[in-house]
């Protein structure tokens, strides 16, 4: 980030992409070229995205670090800044502070097998270490991916699954219920989570969506043999500021913006919380 953490970097929206009826991504660049050449960051890690005028709001950044051409948000309308970002068209000029907060230690994963267990939105901060392994996929062992929403229209990134299936991932893809034209699985992410029954043994779980499908996740992770360090999510949804001047993302002693939002199970019930 630059030298003031409070001073958005102008970016320019570059393109966007309807994911669902009320999620949209947003790809856009850095208007200083040099900075955007050098920016880096960790999958896992999020970016204040400001709409002049009417406020901003934390997301992750969900392109991966290894692909550099754009950064990349997605959006699910759900207030008065996620309302305006979603009229941005491309040309659009918006604000980052980025990146904030830690990221995903994938460097610890090398070696092991990986499970992604999404929901809806929640499979945006999955992407990014998704294609990061994907990108160096001689690190990691066997990656499976389990995805659900409640229909195939409520689904984001169904233009790559074919692009994670090539790049070795076993995709295994749920909606709620029966829908028309429809031949992947049917039923809730937990109940196929436990139907798939991936071995723990050298496996890390990281999961994101609804805070309803992670707790039952959760319990099909502890009955499948996980152990609480095994199991990983994001919190970014609870970072307001994101520098920890507001104290609005505590958790316990900690606050999600500086010791997240990524966590694991373990860490996150010392801090006295849950998913």
């Amino acid at each position: 980030m630059n030298n003031n953490p409070y001073l958005p970097e102008m970016a320019t929206v570059q393109e966007v992409i309807t994911e669902t009826g009320n999620i949209r991504t947003l790809r856009v660049t850095l208007d200083n070229k040099e900075r955007m050449g050098q920016f880096d960051f960790r999958p896992g890690q999020v970016g204040q995205l400001s709409v002049f005028g009417t406020g901003e709001s934390t997301f992750v950044i969900n392109s991966p670090p290894t692909r550099k051409d754009y950064l990349q948000f997605s959006v699910m309308k759900a207030g008065e800044v996620t309302a305006r970002i979603h009229q941005l068209n491309t040309g659009d000029q918006v604000g980052i502070r980025a990146p904030l907060g830690n990221g995903f230690d994938f460097e610890a994963m090398k070696g092991h097998d990986i499970l992604f267990v999404g929901g809806g939105i929640g499979m945006a901060p999955l992407r990014t270490l998704l294609l990061y392994m994907i990108d160096n996929r001689a690190d990691y062992g066997d990656i499976t991916v389990i995805y659900g929403a409640r229909s195939p229209k409520d689904m984001c990134y169904t233009y790559e699954f074919e692009e994670w299936r090539a790049g070795g991932v076993n995709l295994v893809l749920t909606v709620d219920a029966e829908f028309p034209g429809w031949k992947e699985r049917v039923g809730f992410v937990p109940t196929v989570l436990s139907e798939v029954a991936p071995s723990p043994s050298n496996r890390i779980a990281i999961t994101c969506g609804p805070p309803i499908m992670i707790k039952f996740v959760l319990f099909g992770l502890k009955e499948l043999g996980f152990e609480d360090p095994q199991i990983i999510t994001t919190l970014e949804k609870r970072m307001k500021c994101g520098i920890g001047i507001c104290g609005r993302c505590n958790a316990g002693s900690k606050y999600v913006c500086l010791d997240g939002p990524v966590f694991s199970y373990d860490q996150i019930r010392a801090m006295g919380g849950e998913m």
